[in-house]
């Protein structure tokens, strides 16, 4: 076994097609998960001021694993490779708790099974994201961050149109359940499990790992025994030496996902209420409305998926930071814009906005932050990041019932335009963020123009 080339090689476009298809699958049980979750809370009984602490599950899973299963994939090498068998593990544990989740008949149990489904999803997306730094030079890393936000839309449009298809197959009788989950529900969640496993598979089987540049040292590493308060304190260490490009872009994941959050959590069950008028959560009226929150859901999904395909040469025209912030205002505007619409098709125009923005989300940063971190520590870091996404989330889920209950009233729409007005923030701090990677390059090129002059 040969140890990686000091410069990685470039990768063609299917290579990287291949390396980023896992995320269909994970996309698309997260996506079955955001669209319908809260709705399969108000079926098994909860009020609009308990479902943030019912989501709590999410952020703190995220919060506790990613950093864990970052670090363990830094010092794995295997069979399978460094960041393979995470894929695996997480796919297995995910697809089973996809396939457990609308079986569910109670509300505690649902709350149990979201810690467990997230949990898992978790231990196969975070290493995706070190996959794309380990593989690709720093010039293809945009490229690679946006083939990931490709499979993200595209999985998540399949999965939030799913639940509407299926109940528009079965007819509005499917809806009906008296404290049950709808039977369209159910189907999509175990096409979904199913969905998850394969597309990961292909991607095991598609993609060969790079060993670690020296394979010696890193075995000699490996062989150390460490407890588990040695790694507890490396985590620490770590985050106490993040680099600066990483602390400077944490404020803005802190203020995008707080707006995200926002929306995930009420976007649908707002639709259901405030535009379709229902007003019992186990009426045909209130299932049409939740599923027709999955259509906008998958429109700015598909508008993820177009935009992937924009996103590099805007990039290159305008630089990741001018990219990221232009994409989050568009994000902002649609939030906004649906305090006022009240026509479910205007909804559709809303979403293009939030696609543009969720599309650059999940992968500006990160092809930002790639350029700033040691290669050493990649997956341990790329865990890290993840903090300025669930803790934001963990203090909504923590706060915003009470916000809801008594500042909102309970309603569901103003809690999404709340999300437009994060978006705003967010796109403001973004100009505060150095692009460390893309200076390198620009040093880089110009070293080598003055030699050749």
């Amino acid at each position: 076994m040969t140890d990686k080339p000091p410069n990685k090689p470039r990768l063609d476009f299917w290579q990287i097609w291949n390396m980023s298809f896992g995320f269909l699958g994970i996309q698309f049980g997260w996506g079955l998960q955001m669209a319908n979750m809260s709705a399969i809370y108000e079926y098994l009984g909860a009020r609009a001021d308990q479902i943030p602490i019912l989501w709590l599950a999410a952020p703190l899973t995220g919060l506790i694993v990613q950093p864990i299963i970052g670090h363990a994939s830094d010092r794995t090498w295997n069979r399978l490779g460094r960041r393979r068998p995470y894929f695996l593990t997480g796919a297995i544990l995910s697809s089973a708790a996809l396939i457990l989740m609308p079986r569910v008949s109670a509300l505690w149990m649902a709350a149990g099974l979201l810690w467990i489904l997230d949990a898992s999803i978790n231990i196969s997306m975070e290493p995706f994201r070190a996959f794309v730094a380990d593989m690709l030079p720093e010039d293809q890393r945009t490229r690679g961050f946006a083939m990931q936000s490709l499979f993200i839309g595209l999985g998540a449009v399949v999965a939030s149109v799913l639940p509407g298809f299926l109940l528009k197959l079965m007819g509005s009788g499917a809806g009906a359940g008296g404290g049950q989950i709808p039977l369209p529900v159910r189907i999509s969640f175990y096409i979904g499990a199913a969905a998850f496993f394969g597309a990961v598979m292909y991607t095991i089987a598609t993609t060969r790992e790079y060993p670690p540049e020296d394979l010696e040292a890193f075995r000699r590493m490996k062989a150390e025994k460490r407890g588990l308060a040695e790694n507890a304190r490396e985590i620490l260490e770590s985050v106490a030496a993040m680099p600066q490009t990483m602390k400077q872009l944490a404020w803005v994941q802190i203020a995008t996902w707080l707006g995200l959050f926002c929306m995930w959590l009420y976007f649908p069950v707002a639709v259901a209420h405030n535009v379709f008028g229902a007003t019992d959560p186990h009426s045909a009226l209130y299932t049409e409305g939740v599923a027709w929150g999955g259509y906008c859901f998958a429109m700015y999904s598909a508008v993820c998926f177009v935009w992937s395909f924009a996103l590099p040469p805007l990039a290159n025209a305008l630089g990741r930071k001018a990219t990221h912030s232009l994409c989050l205002l568009c994000g902002a505007a649609g939030l906004m814009s649906v305090a006022v619409i009240h026509n479910k098709w205007l909804l559709f125009f809303s979403m293009v906005g939030v696609g543009i923005a969720w599309a650059s989300t999940i992968s500006m940063p990160y092809a930002i932050l790639a350029g700033s971190l040691p290669a050493e520590k990649t997956g341990i870091y790329m865990g890290i990041f993840n903090f300025f996404i669930v803790t934001p989330e963990i203090v909504a889920s923590l706060g915003f019932g009470w916000v809801m209950a008594h500042l909102l009233g309970n309603n569901r729409l103003l809690a999404v335009v709340a999300g437009g007005v994060f978006f705003v923030v967010a796109a403001a701090l973004m100009q505060r963020v150095r692009d460390v990677g893309v200076e390198r390059v620009a040093g880089v090129r110009e070293g080598a123009s003055v030699r050749g002059a």
